[in-house]
């Protein structure tokens, strides 16, 4: 049985990827078209040819990741699988989002705030209601079926899973950069262990 080859990168998707790195490394403040298009290797006017500003850039870099993050935590919401398990599972999808699309992650956490005081973003603020959705409603069903302790704090507990998966994009690098250490599943699962069992012994 052959394997499935994965398709060749357009130049509008390299394009977005060169500046989606320099929007998560400079910001997208800091970040002109003239910079994109000279690590691209192209003038300034050719970019226009693909893009009309760098806002629509990061729009799309943006919308595109949500859509497909969301349409992850939407899978397991959906599942029958019991609480445990959707909430394990939506720590590994999220950990895969900072391994695989890791200047997507840092580009929202550090420019939704001003991105969205423009109406083209307004989606973002709509993604973090979601998004807060997605975690109460794993953390309710975990505490109404046994899974969780009956005196958690959901609120509390949503922006401790919330703050303490998402910064890991400060820190975390893929295990291959490094020539070793954790990979995004590694982490995973040791954050599991802690969330869900406790570091006592």
């Amino acid at each position: 049985m052959s394997a499935v080859s994965t398709p060749e990168p357009t130049r509008r998707d390299q394009l977005l990827a060169i500046a989606a790195q320099l929007f998560a490394e400079k910001g997208f403040k800091n970040t002109t078209v003239r910079d994109i298009a000279d690590a691209a290797g192209i003038l300034s006017g050719s970019l226009y040819h693909h893009f009309d500003s760098k806002e629509s850039m990061v729009d799309e870099i943006l919308s595109t990741f949500q859509a497909e993050l969301f349409g992850d935590y939407d899978e397991i919401l959906a599942s029958d699988e019991d609480a445990r398990t959707k909430l394990e599972r939506a720590v590994r999808v999220s950990f895969e989002a900072i391994d695989q699309h890791p200047h997507e992650v840092a580009i929202y956490q550090n420019e939704a705030d001003h991105l969205g005081t423009f109406e083209r973003f307004g989606y973002l603020a709509d993604r973090n209601t979601q998004s807060r959705q997605v975690w109460v409603t794993l953390i309710e069903e975990g505490v109404r079926t046994g899974v969780l302790r009956p005196d958690l704090d959901v609120t509390l507990t949503y922006r401790f899973i919330r703050d303490t998966v998402w910064v890991a994009v400060r820190w975390y690098r893929p295990a291959q950069s490094r020539g070793g250490g954790h990979t995004h599943t590694e982490v995973a699962d040791q954050y599991v262990r802690i969330l869900l069992d406790g570091i006592s012994s």
